[in-house]
This record gives C-alpha cells, structure tokens and sequence, in this order.
C-alpha cells in the first residue's frame, strides 16, 4: 500500500503551527478591524473569465483550472486524452483564485447597490497558484488582505503603511522595510529614457533586480531592443541616493515637464504629508524607483513589504488600482487601493527571528486526573463547574494510572492539574498542581476557579 502523501506545494497544520498562525491571524484581523475594515468571504472557485486577463500573461499561466466533474471524459478518444488541447471543451470556465483582490472587485460590481462607498473590507482566506514549490512559496497559502474601494484619497495610502507599522508592532517584528513607489514614476522613468510604449517590458525587467542583479537585467533590456544610452540613464535613476526627502527632490527636477513622472512624485509627497499629519514619520519606510511590482493593474501608488535579515522574500504587498472594476463592465469604473498580507511567509520569519510568545500554544488550562470510577465521575461535576466559569478545561476520559494521566498533561503542555482520589472527593479539597513549577496545594474548588481565573 502506497504511504500516504500530500501534494507538492502543500502542508498540514499541527495544534502548535495553528495555535502560532492563529496568533498572527487575530493581530491581523484586530488591525483591520482597527482600521474601519469590514469582513468579507468569496468563493474559492471563480469563473475563469473573472480571472484571467487581471494578472499579466505570466499570471495567467498559474492559475489552477478546475476539471468538469463526473465522465468530463466521456466520449472523447484515446487519441483525443493523449492531446491536452483537444481537451479543452471538456474542461470547466472555472479556477481556484489566484488572489483576493480580483474577487473583491468582482463582489463590488455585482453589490454596488448594497455596500456604502468608501467600501473598506478586509478578507483572510486561502488562494492557489499552480507555482514551483520552493522556501516560502506554497501552492496553497493564505492572504490577508484589505482594501478600500470608491475613493483617490491618499488617506488610504497612508494607513495602509499604518496598518503594516501597527501588525508588525504588535508581533514584535522590528526590522523591516516598506517600500512605496508610484507607477506614474516609472511611467515617468519610462518616458525619461526614451522607451515610452516599452513600459510593461521594461517593467518586467525592473521588477527581477532583486532575483537576478543589475547586470542580468541590463542584458535583459538590451535583448528586447532598449538603447545603451536608455539603459545608463535607466539606472543612474534607479540608483539616485539620499533618503525618501532625497530621491523625491532629486526626480521631482528631473521629471520638470513629463506629467505622468511628475504626478507621481506629487501622489508620494502627499502621503508622506499625511503621515505627518497623522502624527508620525517615515519610520520603516523607503521610497525605492527601482520597486515595480508584478501584476499588471496597479495604476497608482505601489507597496511591498520585507523584513531585513531572514531569507524569506516579501510578506506584504499592493497599491492602487484605478482600472480593476472597470474590467467587470463598471461604468463609473471606481478606484480602489489595498495590500495583502502573506501569513505564511510572516511566519516563516518569524520562527527563523524566534519571535512567537511562548503562550501561543491553544490548550486546556487545567486537565483533571482521577484513581478510579469514583472520582472520575465526581471530576465530570468539577470539570462543569471550570467551563462554566470559562476556565478551558477537561477530564482524561479513561482511568488509567495516574502517570498516563500527567505524561497526557505534559505533552500538550497544559500547566495545571486536579488530581482527584477518594480523600478528595470525601473532603472537597482538591489537590492542584502547576506543572511548570512542580509547587502543589489543596484548595475548595471555588478557591481554585479564582486562582485559575487570574493565571
């Protein structure tokens, strides 16, 4: 018999890796939440015309399909199943979401009439990309994300960049990066070197320096037909120095005339007033040119999040979509900004940091131990009276010897024990235990709820 498996790309979840998750997971959600965002759930299947077409060719190609289901493969021949392509009307106009951003302006459009704009959501739910399984890249992940949809204000820049600083505040990550770009600044770099019209290849090429190094993507742009000359001033740009104030002053000259260059540093400059405004600063953030993510509908301000000193790549991402809804058939076409967290690669990060609590593991408080029928059966009525003070408690369901008992205890690390025989069934005082001190005494049960309730 063939060992059981998972698929590539995939895990299993154990209490501890849960308990952890879970941990993130609140912080996030109490963030959002925070923040005036409101809950949302899609479907995990969308049809593929929602899909495609949304996240670039490259995109496109890594979205799960889903199969007809039943005989999809009746009446085809063996000749037809050995050729994929003739298999194409067998196979369903659906796929597993790729993210949650494209659901979410499909909802928009579909119940523009029930939500009240601004629209501010939040949703926390697995997606799937049919990509090569490596260190903190899965087939199957969570994503985190909240959007605003039905405004340009530039508030929402500005608190998503609080929202990051709050999360990673409250999961005690202290060394990381927010980098925030424009597309109107690379559009501007665009026309700046004289590749207006080459955008989305110059984008592309950009977008792999931090996987391939300058030199790689020189050779790069120089194959699809960029100028030497085009190419120099390209990264004389991209590597202009000084900080955010810097960077911004320095292509805020250069840009003297090109419109879309120069809204964008204008779109920057502003959230940074904001910020300021807020009562805050730059703190953890970097306003990087060279920054130019991926996927295809970002039309405004653009962010990606990574956390210095461990090997995982960005945790957190997104920016500004001006033409998403648009591509629903919407008419008024609304403007949306948001960002995702990507909860598996944050942990990952932070196991590599160490930073989980110790705390985090989900378990009972107190397990309740017994020698024999009897006290069993009078440890169900202590065990009613713990839950319901809300105490997380429960009984060991067999009598088995008291060793069994504590080993059970220790395993799942629940810290204290009642351990029950007939002096504490005849006398009311029972024994409690914490088992991270080893320090025992006999109290009421009334007494031991109050000391329970405030451990």
């Amino acid at each position: 018999m063939e060992k059981p498996s998972l698929p590539k790309g995939t895990r299993d979840f154990g209490p501890l890796v849960m308990a952890r998750r879970q941990y993130i997971l609140s912080i996030i959600r109490e963030v959002f939440q925070r923040f005036g965002f409101q809950p949302l759930e899609t479907p995990a299947m969308e049809n593929l015309s929602t899909l495609t077409g949304k996240y670039g060719e490259e995109g496109d190609q890594l979205l799960f399909r889903i199969l007809n289901s039943g005989d999809f493969l009746k009446g085809t021949t063996d000749d037809q199943r050995a050729n994929a392509r003739t298999l194409a009307p067998y196979i369903a106009e659906k796929g597993l979401r790729y993210d949650l951003t494209v659901p979410f302006a499909r909802y928009v459009v579909m119940n523009r009439n029930e939500v009240a704009f601004p629209f501010k959501r939040y949703q926390i739910q697995p997606v799937w990309r049919a990509d090569r399984p490596q260190k903190g890249r899965y087939r199957e992940f969570y994503q985190c994300d909240a959007d605003v949809v039905g405004t340009r204000s530039l508030v929402c820049e500005a608190e998503i960049i609080l929202m990051i600083r709050t999360v990673f505040d409250k999961l005690g990550i202290a060394d990381y990066t927010i980098k925030v770009n424009h597309r109107s600044i690379l559009n501007g770099v665009a026309e700046l070197i004289g590749a207006a019209g080459q955008e989305t290849a110059l984008f592309v090429a950009i977008d792999k320096l931090d996987k391939m190094g300058e030199q790689k993507v020189r050779e790069e742009l120089s194959e699809k037909g960029f100028t030497a000359e085009g190419i120099h001033t390209l990264f004389n740009v991209l590597h202009t120095p000084g900080n955010s104030a810097a960077k911004i002053a320095a292509l805020k000259e250069r840009f003297s005339g090109l419109e879309a260059g120069a809204q964008g540093i204008a779109d920057l400059e502003a959230v940074f007033r904001i910020l300021t405004d807020f009562g805050t600063d730059d703190t953890h953030v970097e306003f990087d040119i060279s920054l130019a993510r991926g996927l295809s509908y970002y039309t405004g301000c653009i962010f990606e999040v990574k956390i210095n000193n461990v090997v995982i790549g960005s945790v957190s991402g997104g920016g500004r979509y001006d033409n998403l809804t648009q591509a629903f058939g919407d008419k008024e076409n609304l403007s949306g900004v948001g960002f995702s967290f990507g909860v598996d690669r944050i942990y990952d990060a932070m196991e590599e940091l160490q930073l989980f609590p110790a705390a985090t593991l989900v378990s009972s408080k107190v397990l309740i131990c017994h020698f024999d029928d009897e006290s069993f059966r009078y440890g169900l009525g202590v065990l009613a009276t713990l839950r319901n003070a809300g105490i997380a408690s429960e009984i060991y369901p067999e009598v088995v010897k008291i060793r069994k008992q504590l080993d059970f205890a220790n395993k799942k690390q629940i810290p204290f024990t009642l351990v029950l025989g007939s002096e504490e069934v005849g006398s009311g005082l029972l024994s409690l235990k914490n088992l991270q001190t080893g320090e025992q005494e006999k109290l009421y049960l009334h007494d031991i709820v109050d000391r329970l309730a405030t451990a």
